[in-house]
């Protein structure tokens, strides 16, 4: 099935992250910058939570207007000799904080309104947060391997912007020591998309001692850093953990560190603490490689790909498994698949969570109720096939995948590998949208796919 593009297709929307080599000094602005926009934020949110105590609704422009008109006159907001430090910082950095608000406050009153679980905005602490800060894109701009941003002039990258088109903006954030700089860009859709080297169709089981199974039976295992580094992670951790106890001793403290109490800074205590940055940046930048690896080369190779649609904060609530399903990384993998999928121009079905994949016998469509998570092979009684649990489950999978793209385009190869009674389908075209599709397809036979089997199929073209 060959990726057509359309002569009137919308552009995407596509992010490059860069890696900096800054100067000390810049480092040092950077580093006041993305203070200054966790200290913004949190003056916002403690005064829309007054807002919202007094019976109102949060109002971002408002609360814009209110700073901006006491920020170069309040005493909280100046220095010690009377100045306001905020004309030191770009305004990008302490007017992003607002708008970024004022998503928080409506992603959590649509939840209430949906009926879901919603959480409202929680204040940032230092050294508990992301460091970033925003720039505008009329404030910067980028010249090979260099950007030239406000306050700091010209800053050196490690490389060029990968993707021509119109620049809507970039943030600069940090990870560890190292800062970076995210350049979100709107890229022409021939340019975006990628030709796929193959037309397969392929399911995926997602698991704990492989990470992903395929349909073929190839198992690929994960890298597991976080389980490879834990010994080094505890004992840095415990190297900070007796720093801070020498710091709350020195500074007379007993229990707990009372709130606004700066305990006092030690080298030590610094290389210690940016010792263990570094290791927890290295174990997610393992995993993150090995992901972005997997998910293109799965996007690249084939026309459709079928997982299943499952509850990983559920599953974290398993304190035996929550460590590895952690490392692997299931989330992410998804969200990787479903951004990654309309440059190839790839079809992803959502099984949902309750589609008994791995009970189902591949070969003639007979549940197993009895299968027991412990149980890796199993065979079937209806027909005496003998099952691997995780490449049965990819098979159905494949099959799920396979009646979704039948469904659509009638190809008669596809039609004769769909299991008996599995209902499949796609929704309507659009990047990235997911659709229920079981309605569509009518009832099922008796085999088990029917209870709780609403399929989602992403129609990525």
């Amino acid at each position: 099935m060959e990726n057509t593009l359309g002569a009137d297709a919308a552009p995407m929307l596509l992010a490059h992250r860069i890696t900096i080599d800054p100067t000390d000094g810049q480092r040092e602005y950077f580093a006041r910058a993305a203070g200054t926009a966790r200290r913004v934020w949190n003056w916002g949110l403690a005064e829309s939570l007054r807002q919202v105590a007094s019976g109102c609704k949060p109002n971002a422009m408002a609360l814009k207007k209110q700073f901006n008109a006491i920020k170069y006159l309040d005493p909280a907001w100046l220095d010690a000799d009377g100045n306001p430090w905020l004309r030191s910082v770009h305004r990008d950095a302490h007017a992003q904080p607002f708008a970024n608000l004022a998503k928080a406050w409506s992603r959590y009153f649509a939840q209430r309104r949906a009926g879901e679980k919603a959480y409202p905005p929680r204040f940032k602490k230092k050294g508990r947060c992301t460091d970033s800060f925003y720039i505008a894109n009329d404030k910067f701009r980028l010249d090979g391997k260099t950007a030239v941003l406000p306050k700091v002039g010209r800053v050196a990258l490690r490389e060029a912007l990968r993707w021509p088109g119109r620049i809507l903006g970039a943030s600069v954030s940090r990870e560890a020591e190292q800062w970076f700089l995210s350049v979100q860009v709107e890229v022409p859709d021939d340019v975006a998309r990628r030709r796929r080297t193959g037309n397969g169709i392929v399911g995926v089981d997602l698991g704990v001692s492989s990470a992903a199974t395929l349909s073929t039976s190839e198992k690929i295992s994960a890298p597991r850093p976080l389980r490879g580094a834990l010994r080094r992670l505890r004992i840095r951790s415990r190297r900070l953990s007796r720093k801070l106890e020498s710091a709350r001793t020195t500074a007379g403290i007993t229990g707990r560190i009372p709130k606004g109490t700066r305990l006092p800074v030690s080298k030590n205590r610094t290389k210690g603490a940016l010792a263990l940055a570094r290791l927890q940046a290295r174990i997610a930048r393992v995993r993150r490689d090995f992901t972005h690896k997997l998910t293109t080369r799965l996007c690249r190779e084939n026309q459709a790909v079928a997982i299943e649609g499952l509850n990983v904060k559920g599953m974290l609530a398993n304190s035996r498994l929550s460590r590895a399903i952690a490392d692997v990384g299931f989330y992410e993998f998804r969200r990787q698949l479903l951004y990654k999928a309309p440059r190839y121009g790839t079809d992803i079905v959502l099984a949902d969570r309750w589609y008994p994949s791995s009970k189902l016998c591949s070969h003639c469509g007979v549940r197993n109720a009895t299968l027991a998570l412990g149980e890796r092979t199993w065979r079937c009684a209806a027909c005496g096939a003998h099952h691997d649990r995780d490449v049965n489950a990819a098979i159905n999978l494949q099959r799920l995948a396979t009646g979704a793209l039948a469904a659509r385009t009638a190809l008669p190869e596809a039609s004769r590998a769909v299991t008996p009674g599995t209902a499949a389908g796609t929704g309507p075209a659009g990047g990235g949208k997911v659709t229920p599709v079981r309605d569509e397809h009518g009832q099922q036979d008796g085999s088990g796919q029917e209870e709780n089997g609403a399929h989602l199929c992403a129609r990525s073209r």
